[in-house]
């Protein structure tokens, strides 16, 4: 099962400012940031998700058959697609099971988010015998670019969790036919 659980924004504080010469109450505004969160239940153990999420041989059984991973801060976490775009990120932090923090590239039509990049951040839990992933990504800026590549990753996304779901249930992807 895949949920959508947030594709909006959340409150994360709040800021407050007096200004020289004003009384002494402060106005306090919500400092908001999208967080884009989706959520999947693999039916496996959290060791084989992990193994195909964070090793180049598991990211080809699922994702496409030219992924690298070099599992450690600064490595990469790639996915060459046919027609020559890349997709994935710069490792910025792992723990074995648990997490996968990566600096995201947005597809090449969206170049401004592409270059700046967002943070993703791949959290693995495990449910009885089942695993649940949980995809987190913030770093969303203002403009036009960025809401369009957020509607477009909101479905991007959920497609990519969708896949991995699809590996384990039907089995390694069969990259030959």
């Amino acid at each position: 099962m895949i949920k959508l659980i947030l594709a909006g924004c959340l409150i994360v504080g709040f800021a407050g400012a007096a200004s020289f010469g004003q009384s002494a109450e402060r106005s306090s505004q919500a400092l908001v940031e999208k967080v884009l969160l989706i959520e999947v239940t693999i039916p496996a153990p959290i060791s084989e998700v992990w193994r195909a999420f964070t090793t180049s041989d598991g990211l080809t059984t699922w994702l496409t058959p030219n992924a690298v991973v070099d599992l450690r801060q600064g490595g990469e976490w790639t996915a060459k697609f046919p027609g020559g775009s890349t997709g994935g990120g710069t490792i910025l932090s792992f723990v074995p099971e648990k997490e996968l923090v990566i600096s995201a590239l947005a597809p090449d039509k969206f170049p401004t988010v592409r270059a700046t990049r967002t943070r993703v951040r791949f959290s693995f839990e495990t449910k009885g015998d089942s695993t649940v992933v949980r995809l987190t990504q913030t770093g969303w800026k203002e403009g036009d670019e960025w809401v369009k590549a957020y509607e477009y990753l909101t479905v991007g996304n959920a497609q990519l969790l969708a896949t991995l779901h699809h590996r384990f249930v039907s089995g390694p992807m069969d990259w030959t036919k």
